[in-house]
Protein backbone atom coordinates (compact mmCIF):
# COMPACT_ATOMS: atom_id res chain seq x y z
CA UNK A 1 0.00 0.00 0.00
CA UNK A 2 1.64 3.21 -1.32
CA UNK A 3 1.71 6.06 1.55
CA UNK A 4 -0.29 7.99 -0.68
CA UNK A 5 -3.75 5.79 -0.32
CA UNK A 6 -3.89 6.11 3.43
CA UNK A 7 -6.54 7.81 4.80
CA UNK A 8 -5.70 11.00 6.63
CA UNK A 9 -6.26 10.86 10.28
CA UNK A 10 -9.61 12.62 10.96
CA UNK A 11 -9.33 15.68 13.40
CA UNK A 12 -12.25 17.02 15.71
CA UNK A 13 -13.59 20.13 15.43
CA UNK A 14 -16.92 22.08 17.65
CA UNK A 15 -19.05 24.03 15.34
CA UNK A 16 -19.28 27.21 17.69
CA UNK A 17 -23.51 28.90 16.90
CA UNK A 18 -23.69 31.39 14.08
CA UNK A 19 -20.24 29.48 12.25
CA UNK A 20 -20.21 26.64 9.12
CA UNK A 21 -17.11 24.80 8.06
CA UNK A 22 -16.65 22.50 5.37
CA UNK A 23 -13.53 20.18 6.25
CA UNK A 24 -10.87 19.88 3.82
CA UNK A 25 -9.93 16.10 4.94
CA UNK A 26 -11.97 13.73 7.05
CA UNK A 27 -13.79 16.08 10.19
CA UNK A 28 -15.55 14.86 13.08
CA UNK A 29 -18.06 18.07 13.51
CA UNK A 30 -19.75 18.49 16.63
CA UNK A 31 -21.93 21.19 17.89
CA UNK A 32 -24.48 22.24 20.67
CA UNK A 33 -28.38 22.85 19.90
CA UNK A 34 -31.42 23.74 21.27
CA UNK A 35 -33.54 26.35 19.14
CA UNK A 36 -30.98 26.87 17.12
CA UNK A 37 -30.36 24.84 13.94
CA UNK A 38 -27.55 22.36 12.50
CA UNK A 39 -27.97 21.69 8.65
CA UNK A 40 -25.26 19.00 7.24
CA UNK A 41 -24.33 18.55 4.07
CA UNK A 42 -22.80 15.57 2.43
CA UNK A 43 -21.45 14.90 -1.29
CA UNK A 44 -22.67 11.04 -1.87
CA UNK A 45 -20.00 10.84 -4.76
CA UNK A 46 -16.94 13.33 -3.50
CA UNK A 47 -17.57 11.43 0.12
CA UNK A 48 -17.32 15.08 1.88
CA UNK A 49 -19.40 17.15 4.16
CA UNK A 50 -19.37 20.25 5.91
CA UNK A 51 -21.83 21.77 8.63
CA UNK A 52 -23.78 25.23 9.00
CA UNK A 53 -24.99 26.11 12.74
CA UNK A 54 -27.76 29.41 12.71
CA UNK A 55 -29.42 31.17 15.22
CA UNK A 56 -31.94 33.03 13.49
CA UNK A 57 -34.11 31.92 11.00
CA UNK A 58 -33.49 34.81 8.63
CA UNK A 59 -32.12 38.66 8.06
CA UNK A 60 -33.11 41.09 5.25
CA UNK A 61 -30.46 44.04 5.90
CA UNK A 62 -27.82 43.16 3.86
CA UNK A 63 -25.76 44.78 6.52
CA UNK A 64 -26.14 42.09 8.95
CA UNK A 65 -25.65 39.00 6.33
CA UNK A 66 -23.79 36.85 9.07
CA UNK A 67 -23.71 33.06 8.93
CA UNK A 68 -26.40 33.42 12.18
CA UNK A 69 -29.22 33.39 10.01
CA UNK A 70 -30.53 30.66 8.49
CA UNK A 71 -30.90 32.09 4.92
CA UNK A 72 -27.25 33.20 5.06
CA UNK A 73 -26.11 29.82 6.76
CA UNK A 74 -27.85 27.29 4.65
CA UNK A 75 -27.32 28.93 1.14
CA UNK A 76 -23.87 29.86 1.95
CA UNK A 77 -22.28 26.10 2.97
CA UNK A 78 -23.82 24.92 -0.51
CA UNK A 79 -22.62 27.69 -2.27
CA UNK A 80 -19.02 26.63 -0.22
CA UNK A 81 -19.81 22.75 -1.12
CA UNK A 82 -20.27 23.78 -4.97
CA UNK A 83 -17.24 26.06 -4.72
CA UNK A 84 -15.24 22.98 -3.46
CA UNK A 85 -16.10 20.89 -6.54
CA UNK A 86 -19.30 19.19 -5.51
CA UNK A 87 -22.46 18.87 -8.20
CA UNK A 88 -25.44 19.93 -6.37
CA UNK A 89 -27.72 16.90 -7.70
CA UNK A 90 -25.10 14.71 -5.65
CA UNK A 91 -25.72 16.60 -2.71
CA UNK A 92 -27.91 15.22 0.61
CA UNK A 93 -28.90 16.94 3.94
CA UNK A 94 -30.04 16.21 7.55
CA UNK A 95 -30.89 18.61 9.82
CA UNK A 96 -30.80 18.97 13.68
CA UNK A 97 -32.33 21.32 16.32
CA UNK A 98 -35.36 23.37 16.60
CA UNK A 99 -36.50 22.73 20.31
CA UNK A 100 -38.69 24.53 21.84
CA UNK A 101 -39.00 25.15 25.82
CA UNK A 102 -41.43 27.69 27.26
CA UNK A 103 -39.08 27.58 30.46
CA UNK A 104 -36.52 29.52 28.62
CA UNK A 105 -38.62 31.78 26.17
CA UNK A 106 -42.34 32.22 25.04
CA UNK A 107 -41.58 32.42 21.22
CA UNK A 108 -40.79 29.23 19.28
CA UNK A 109 -37.81 30.21 17.57
CA UNK A 110 -36.74 26.73 16.69
CA UNK A 111 -39.68 25.79 14.36
CA UNK A 112 -39.04 29.67 12.66
CA UNK A 113 -35.64 28.10 12.14
CA UNK A 114 -36.99 25.03 10.92
CA UNK A 115 -38.79 26.62 8.13
CA UNK A 116 -35.96 28.36 6.71
CA UNK A 117 -33.93 25.37 6.47
CA UNK A 118 -36.65 22.96 4.82
CA UNK A 119 -37.51 25.79 2.32
CA UNK A 120 -33.94 26.81 1.27
CA UNK A 121 -33.47 22.61 0.75
CA UNK A 122 -36.52 22.22 -1.02
CA UNK A 123 -35.44 25.31 -3.06
CA UNK A 124 -32.19 23.85 -4.00
CA UNK A 125 -34.10 20.44 -4.74
CA UNK A 126 -32.02 18.83 -2.08
CA UNK A 127 -32.92 15.69 -0.52
CA UNK A 128 -33.18 16.22 3.46
CA UNK A 129 -32.24 12.20 4.55
CA UNK A 130 -33.00 12.19 7.88
CA UNK A 131 -33.78 15.06 10.70
CA UNK A 132 -33.47 15.00 14.36
CA UNK A 133 -36.02 18.07 15.33
CA UNK A 134 -38.17 19.94 17.95
CA UNK A 135 -38.95 18.24 21.72
CA UNK A 136 -37.62 20.60 24.49
CA UNK A 137 -34.30 18.88 24.96
CA UNK A 138 -31.21 20.00 23.55
CA UNK A 139 -28.84 18.09 21.42
CA UNK A 140 -25.23 17.62 20.98
CA UNK A 141 -24.51 16.45 17.36
CA UNK A 142 -21.31 14.85 16.25
CA UNK A 143 -21.20 14.23 12.15
CA UNK A 144 -18.44 12.41 11.11
CA UNK A 145 -17.00 13.90 7.48
CA UNK A 146 -15.95 10.86 5.29
CA UNK A 147 -18.59 8.42 6.83
CA UNK A 148 -21.17 10.22 6.45
CA UNK A 149 -22.25 8.91 10.36
CA UNK A 150 -23.66 11.28 12.54
CA UNK A 151 -24.60 10.83 16.30
CA UNK A 152 -27.48 12.80 18.21
CA UNK A 153 -27.29 13.00 22.10
CA UNK A 154 -30.35 14.62 23.95
CA UNK A 155 -29.70 16.12 27.39
CA UNK A 156 -32.46 17.86 29.25
CA UNK A 157 -29.57 20.41 30.33
CA UNK A 158 -26.83 21.20 28.47
CA UNK A 159 -23.99 21.08 30.44
CA UNK A 160 -20.41 22.66 30.41
CA UNK A 161 -18.84 19.41 29.50
CA UNK A 162 -20.93 18.87 26.61
CA UNK A 163 -19.10 21.90 24.84
CA UNK A 164 -15.45 21.08 23.34
CA UNK A 165 -12.95 20.56 24.61
CA UNK A 166 -14.94 17.85 26.41
CA UNK A 167 -14.38 17.08 29.98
Amino acid sequence: MSHSSKKPVTKDYYLKPGYIYLPDRPTTISTVLGSSVAVSLYDRSKKTGGMSHFLFPYVESRQKTTAQYGNIAVLTLIKMMISNGSDISNLESQVFGGAFNQEYTKRDIGRDNLKTARRILAEKKIKIASEDIGGELGRKVVFNTSSYEIVILKVDRLRSSDWYPYS
